[in-house]
């Protein structure tokens, strides 16, 4: 990477159930730099996965995303986490129950702020979901990164139970809605 790609680079920090999805997708995107996955919104410093997964931390599992803003733009990057996961469903993803699976934008600047509810706003005047869009939007106060083995985990476990059932539908859908911005190969 460049020095001049990484001045245009900014971070992103998204929650929307599974660490391991918004992964998956994010780094098949045109204009994302880089992919972590990890913890926040919470409370205990350096949590560990089997803390965040007793839903005690208060932390989200969430992604933190470097993305180039010359070639895609905080609001499109939330129009693709709106459409990629369910924000009306509070402290759930599908069968993912618990508060570390809320739907959760933790903003690094007040502009990130006003952009968040700008596009939460549009995609409820959309009505691309049936109930409220109740996702938080809060400012990063710390993000832990994950274990390594939670870092690209679809890559490289697709034939892993989650992946094929939960993981592999929700990228091909993604691919087929987002075609014209995909990367020619995701991020490893």
């Amino acid at each position: 990477m460049s020095a001049s790609t990484e001045t245009k680079g900014e971070l992103a920090t998204l929650g929307g159930g599974c660490f391991w999805c918004l992964d998956a997708v994010f780094r098949n995107l045109k204009g994302v730099e880089s992919v972590v996955s990890g913890y926040a919104g919470g409370h205990v410093p350096n949590p560990s996965y089997e803390q965040v997964c007793s839903g005690l931390t208060g932390h989200a599992e969430v992604v933190q995303i470097r993305f180039d803003t010359d070639i895609i733009s905080y609001a499109d990057l939330l129009r693709v986490f709106f459409a990629v996961h369910d924000p009306t469903t509070p402290n759930r993803q599908g069968n993912d129950i618990g508060p570390q699976y809320r739907s959760i934008i933790l903003t690094h600047s007040e502009e990130q702020r006003r952009i968040a509810e700008a596009i939460i706003a549009e995609t409820a005047a959309a009505g691309v979901w049936d109930g409220s869009i109740i996702t938080e939007v809060v400012p990063l106060q710390a993000f832990y990164p994950a274990e390594a083995y939670h870092q690209n985990y679809f890559a490289h476990h697709p034939e892993a139970g989650y992946c094929r059932v939960v993981i592999a539908p929700k990228l091909a859908k993604f691919r087929k809605n987002f075609a014209a911005r995909l990367r020619a190969e995701p991020i490893p």
